[in-house]
């Protein structure tokens, strides 16, 4: 009976079994998407009229510690977005589609330097010390921004997904930014993080292969790579940008926000009806989202 069920099943097409060579073959795509998303963007992205591009600079002796730096036309003492790609902690690229396009051709022509940054990733780099990169470049930026004839006085970070928790957790802990020999960053962009709190967050992750991958068991690790744990007094302003179409980003964002007023830190969160993805790629086209991040960005910078 049970073998006639299944096979009435199959024939309304219910159930759907890949043979081994299929599943391998889609495993295999998976792994080569995964490669792929890890290397530089085969065409450069475009950019505005007049803007130019530096790439691969270095703040550190790996080789994923690069970033590229987009100059305005005519920089002038011009403030500075630090951009963190996300990728689940162990992929992604500073060039990749989403990442740079939209947000260049908004703020460079209104002014400012956008640095786009690499870090070193999963397997080998836990999330931690990824964010002791971020601030490692954020002290390089400022290190070398007359160089740009940029502001070194007025960077603030922004990032997506994974670099959406990893630049909160820079923005959190005075002490990572201070470790790496920079200043305050002037603010932080959240876009869409699932792992504010990261105990919380491992407790049910929603994607675990990624999750355990990326945060492991310790639970001591968890208290030390979550945003919401190492929050103080000296934490920076922030916007945590978050899909209404996700249960754990907008919760998460407005505990932030919650434990931040406590300590009179100033943080808010905006609520968009955007998927995780378009919460990135359309930040920058003309739209109210675009609009009210600019606001932030505009009020922590200028």
């Amino acid at each position: 009976m049970k073998m006639l069920f299944r096979a009435g099943l199959l024939a309304v097409g219910l159930i759907v079994t890949l043979p081994p060579l299929a599943a391998q073959t889609f495993r295999e795509r998976l792994q080569q998407a995964r490669e792929a998303s890890r290397q530089p963007a085969a065409r450069a992205p475009a950019l505005p009229a007049g803007a130019r591009a530096l790439r691969d600079v270095a703040y550190g002796d790996d080789p994923r510690q690069r970033f590229d730096v987009y100059l305005p036309a005519q920089p002038r003492n011009a403030p500075i977005l630090l951009f963190v790609h996300g990728g689940g902690w162990a992929n992604g690229n500073k060039d990749n589609p989403g990442v740079v396009e939209n947000k260049a051709a908004y703020w460079l022509p209104k002014g400012y330097i956008l640095v786009s940054t690499n870090y070193r990733m999963r397997p080998d780099t836990a999330p931690l010390d990824q964010a002791r990169d971020v601030a490692r470049a954020l002290a390089a930026v400022q290190r070398r921004a007359p160089e740009w004839n940029g502001d070194a006085s007025r960077v603030l970070l922004m990032g997506h997904s994974a670099g959406a928790h990893l630049v909160a957790l820079v923005g959190a802990s005075s002490t990572l930014w201070r470790e790496a020999g920079a200043k305050e960053p002037r603010g932080v962009v959240s876009l869409d993080s699932g792992a504010l709190d990261v105990p919380l967050t491992m407790q049910k992750p929603p994607l675990p292969g990624i999750y355990d991958r990326a945060f492991g068991s310790n639970h001591d690790d968890w208290i030390a790579a979550s945003p919401y744990h190492q929050l103080t007094r000296d934490a920076v302003p922030m916007l945590f940008v978050c899909s209404s179409r996700r249960k754990d980003a907008c919760p998460q964002g407005r505990a932030m926000v919650e434990k931040a007023n406590t300590l009179a830190v100033a943080m808010e969160v905006l609520p968009e009806d955007l998927s995780h993805a378009e919460v990135n790629r359309l930040l920058g086209t003309p739209s109210g989202y675009t609009d009210a991040v600019d606001a932030f960005v505009h009020r922590q910078l200028h």
